[in-house]
Order: structure tokens, then C-alpha cells, then sequence
């Protein structure tokens, strides 16, 4: 009896969701306008959490349009259709008395959640950061932000809170040899996993008009009865 209960509740309790293989790919200008279309998917809380208030359409646009790909780096998650369902912004101190300082910032798109991306993009932000020779990496987030605080948490940093914010503070240690090879080698296999994504969405998209004249010639000649 106590088996058959057992194997009941086993059915019952929710799945965890298999964890996906990320690959992170640094973004650079020409990617705004897809930037764009992943921040404005987000609804009103996620943007609420991801930039501290609720920012609308305009607010978000200006947003991108202000990024700075000299000075920050933007890492993104593609999906098989070239949707970018995960980015990150490292955002380097505009103040050169902190120029070993950057700041972290992520979102996730909701049909994406629940396999690390984000932990993942903040452990790609800090491979680079090192590199960049940034010595303190932190996050300023709304205090009920428990996921992004969650993965300052488990990466080691020290997070304070005041009030409705909280800052989390990570301090990096300097960059070796392994992880500038290991970043190379990571923008590397992005390089090539976007143009396999590009190639194989360029397939589907030509077999999707064949299909289509396909069915064009079928409907022209049934409506001209031969």
C-alpha cells in the first residue's frame, strides 16, 4: 500500500526541467534591434525586476539605443529560430576612479526559464570580466529579486540589503592564461553555433516557399480543373 502511495505522489510531483547545453554569444551593435524585440517580450514585473521600475516601450528602446559596445559587453542565448531568449549586460564604471568595476544585469525570456541561463550568463560575464582586469563585479537589484540574488549567492558574492534594494558584491579574482584561452575558445564555438542556427533557419525557410509554391501550383489547378 505504502508503495503504490508512494509511486502516486512520485507521479504527481512536477518534473524538473532537463537542463539545456547554453551557448553565450558576445552581441555587438548590429544585434539591437533584437536586443530590442527580447526586452520588450518581457511583460510588466519582469521588466520591473530587470531594470528596477517599470520601464515601457520608450524607456526600453532609449535603453538600447544608449548601449555602449565599446565600453560594456552584451551576451545573448540564441534559440533554433535565432530568438534571443537570454541576455546579460556588463556594464563597465562610466567613472574612471572604478574602472575595476562593472556592474551585472540579466533577463530570461519566461518560455526559457528554468535551465540556468542566467547563472550561466553570469558566469560567462565573469570569465570576461576577469580578463578585462575587473576586480569588483556587482549587482544592484530589487531585494524581491530572489533568482538574480540567488545566483550572486551561489557564485560566491556578499549581498547587503537597504530597504526594497539590495547590492551584491563579487570579488574577482585576477585573469591566467586558462581563462583567456577558455574565453577565447567559448566566443569560438558561439561563432560557429550561430552560423549552424543561421544556416539551418535559412533551410527551413526555403523548404517552408517550396512548400508554399507547392501548394500555389495544387490550388491553380484545381481551380482550373485540370
Amino acid at each position: 500500500m505504502a508503495s503504490t502511495l508512494e509511486s502516486d505522489i512520485a507521479q504527481r510531483r512536477p518534473k524538473a526541467r532537463r537542463p539545456w547545453w547554453a551557448i553565450i554569444r558576445r552581441l555587438s551593435a548590429r544585434h539591437r534591434d533584437r536586443i530590442a524585440e527580447h526586452l520588450l517580450a518581457l511583460d510588466s514585473q519582469d521588466r520591473y525586476l530587470r531594470f528596477g521600475y517599470a520601464a515601457n516601450d520608450t524607456q526600453i528602446r532609449a535603453y538600447v539605443d544608449t548601449l555602449d559596445f565599446q565600453r560594456d559587453v552584451v551576451f545573448g542565448i540564441y534559440n533554433w529560430r535565432l530568438r534571443l531568449v537570454a541576455m546579460a549586460h556588463l556594464a563597465h564604471s562610466v567613472d574612471r576612479s572604478y574602472d575595476a568595476c562593472a556592474e551585472f544585469g540579466v533577463s530570461v525570456l519566461p518560455s526559457a526559464r528554468g535551465h540556468g541561463y542566467g547563472g550561466k550568463l553570469f558566469a560567462r560575464a565573469m570569465l570576461h570580466a576577469r580578463n578585462s582586469g575587473v576586480q569588483l563585479m556587482f549587482i544592484h537589484a530589487l531585494s524581491e529579486n530572489k533568482i538574480m540574488l540567488s545566483i550572486a549567492r551561489k557564485a560566491g558574492a556578499t549581498v547587503e540589503y537597504d530597504g526594497s534594494e539590495a547590492e551584491a558584491y563579487l570579488r574577482l579574482p585576477a585573469a591566467t592564461f586558462e581563462t583567456q584561452v577558455t574565453e577565447l575558445l567559448e566566443e569560438q564555438l558561439a561563432q560557429a553555433d550561430y552560423r549552424l542556427k543561421m544556416q539551418a533557419r535559412q533551410f527551413w525557410n526555403l523548404l517552408a516557399d517550396m512548400q508554399d509554391v507547392r501548394r500555389g501550383v495544387r490550388e491553380g489547378r484545381h481551380r482550373s480543373g485540370s
